[in-house]
């Protein structure tokens, strides 16, 4: 199903309304995935008909942080999933490469070091803006078995990167491709 849609994505002359419906689909998905990653703890539950049931919630100290521009698109996603998390922001100057990269802007929570992030970035094509995000994530004391870099399409180099430099960090992806779609953010939010 995932290759479905991706194809419906990448391909050239896909109407934007189209375009936002199998980007949404593939959000969710990707997101789905990504929570069943996180911790939680079993709980009984008394049903309408007074019946026990054994079932699951998320620990608490789950957070979004969405990489601004294209970041912003897979919140949607993440509050269809889970409607009360605190969803963050960082903005990173993306027109500086490697090293000389700097968080323009960041909100965070102020106990994010007792949170699991869910790193919200739909298309990592050089992984150097996700590598700074998740410094500046540990800069704010988040361990990085904690950060779970959530993405749509992620090339292979990038994925190496991003592995060699946090070993501890979980990439939840629906595809590693060379053909990322760069123009992601532009398409989805229609000012292509």
């Amino acid at each position: 199903m995932e290759r479905l849609i991706a194809a419906n994505l990448l391909t050239r002359n896909t109407e934007h309304s189209d375009f936002v419906f199998y980007a949404d689909r593939l959000m969710r998905l990707v997101i789905e995935e990504a929570l069943n990653k996180l911790p939680y703890t079993e709980i009984t539950i008394t049903t309408p008909t007074h019946c026990q049931y054994k079932g699951i919630q998320f620990m608490r100290g789950n957070c979004g942080v969405s990489l601004c521009r294209s970041g912003e698109a897979m919140e949607f996603a993440l509050r269809q999933c889970c409607r009360s998390i605190r969803i963050c922001k960082m903005l990173i100057d993306s027109k500086i490469l490697g090293d000389e990269q700097r968080v323009l802007y960041a909100r965070l929570i102020p106990d994010m070091a007792h949170r699991r992030v869910l790193l919200l970035y739909p298309v990592v094509s050089t992984g150097t803006t996700v590598l700074k995000a998740i410094s500046a994530l540990m800069d704010s004391k988040v361990q990085e078995e904690n950060i779970y870099l959530t993405t749509l399409f992620i090339t292979p180099h990038s994925i190496k990167s991003i592995c060699k430099k946090f070993p501890r960090v979980t990439v939840i992806t629906s595809d590693v491709t060379v053909g990322v779609p760069n123009s992601f953010a532009m398409k989805y939010f229609g000012t292509d």
